[in-house]
């Protein structure tokens, strides 16, 4: 058995795709088992009775959509309107624009290269510190990941088996403290600078009508969700064609031509993620007849005392796995693992996912496989280790807001109560 997982792992290292590694390991299983290996094609096809599954291409689809459209730009130029004349505006600007963006688009490295062609050269032009710029743009990437509708959050809901609405509920003030606590840092680290640009009441009338037919998106999503309206796969398709209709037929800044190019890029994505997610619930299934967690809960109780040693040893596992996996394959490999050790201490698993997503934020900054700043590197033209300097006064303020919505519950629970 030592042996079998070694080797697999070797075939990971050497590029063999995650799916065919988490298919393997599960067929070894059930064949050693004596189980019939029917139960794998039986598994995968259970993906088609989750009607939430759906919303997963769609929100994909449109936020695909959205990174083609000038939607970046109006997004920037409205902030700029409205905050631009606080000290430090800019920057706090930034990091409103790119969790907004990251939330619809659901990817990092997307925001990054989308809107860190517009802000980058903005701070550095404004006179910020070339520094600050690059760590400031390089750490927004990720932070949209807690709101509505984030990929993560939604791949999470289905992994678990938790309302997918309580996720969006619950991720709105640890989402917004994280943004405040660095919002804050900005403002304070270019106090001396006072770096304020004057914006005309015209100007803010101007951004405002040219972001009009953006403006409903998060209305429409969370509004039509939480009035009862929609459920959240109903969303996801109305969101689709909404996005369609505006940067198509309205606005015209896609062509039609440019559809199936779109529609294909964003389908692998999706495809890949439901690759993974498909032989994952075969593997899950074995694990849990194996009495995996069991076991691995005698080991965890053997050495954590309780809820809060627990969480802490939590923590400290979940910044390594971000610093070698990435988020989604996290979710579909970590997650149905942890969650029954996690309620044996009393975590709540809405709670739990919160906590889940939020340190693997921390793993898009964290080297040697942080996403984040191999996408910065290779955008801004900057070395791994110049990029992590620039990061980590950031990382560190990411860190200090985990340990607060690890330790306090109610800050992710209080909307869903």
């Amino acid at each position: 058995m030592i042996l079998t997982v070694i080797f697999l792992f070797v075939i990971l290292l050497l590029g063999a795709p995650l799916f065919s590694i988490i298919a393997a390991s599960a067929m070894l299983g059930f064949y050693r088992s004596e189980i019939d290996l029917s139960v794998m094609a039986i598994e995968f096809f259970g993906l088609s009775e989750m009607p939430i599954l759906v919303a997963i291409p769609l929100f994909t689809f449109a936020g695909f959509i959205l990174s083609e459209s000038n939607s970046p730009k109006r997004l920037v130029r409205l902030s700029n309107a409205l905050l631009g004349w606080l000290p430090g505006g800019l920057a706090i600007i930034s990091l409103i624009s790119c969790a907004l963006f990251t939330a619809f688009t659901g990817a990092s490295g997307v925001t990054i290269i989308a809107l860190g062609a517009l802000l980058y050269p903005a701070l550095s032009e404004a006179g910020y510190n070339e520094r600050f710029n690059l760590g400031l743009i390089t750490t927004s990437g990720s932070l949209g990941l807690l709101f509505a509708p984030s990929l993560p959050l939604i791949l999470y809901g289905i992994v678990a088996g938790v309302s997918i609405d309580d996720l969006f509920l619950a991720g709105i003030f640890p989402g917004l403290l994280m943004i405040i606590l660095l919002a804050v840092y900005s403002y304070w680290k270019n106090r001396q600078s006072r770096i304020i640009r004057v914006v005309s009441s015209r100007e803010i009338i101007s951004a405002l009508k040219e972001s009009a037919w953006e403006l409903p998106l998060p209305i429409l999503v969370l509004g039509g969700i939480y009035s009862g309206y929609f459920a959240v796969s109903e969303a996801a398709a109305v969101t689709a064609l909404y996005v369609i209709f505006v940067e198509i037929i309205v606005l015209r800044e896609i062509a039609w031509k440019d559809l199936p190019r779109i529609t294909r890029e964003s389908m692998v994505l999706v495809g890949a993620i439901l690759m993974i997610l498909g032989v994952s619930l075969a593997s899950t299934n074995y694990m849990i007849d194996s009495g995996v967690p069991e076991k691995l809960f005698g080991i965890v109780d053997a050495y954590v005392g309780g809820q809060a040693s627990f969480l802490l040893a939590l923590l400290v596992f979940l910044l390594i796995l971000g610093a070698i996996l990435d988020i989604f394959s996290a979710i579909i490999l970590v997650v149905p693992l942890i969650l029954p050790v996690a309620s044996q201490y009393n975590v709540h698993p809405v709670h739990l996912g919160i906590v889940f997503l939020a340190t693997m934020e921390l793993g898009y900054l964290t080297p040697p496989v942080g996403l984040n700043l191999f996408i910065s590197s290779f955008r801004f033209e900057r070395g791994i280790g110049e990029v992590f300097r620039a990061t980590f006064p950031f990382f560190l303020l990411l860190l200090v807001s985990v340990l607060i919505i690890t330790y306090w519950p109610q800050l992710s629970l209080f909307l869903v109560s």
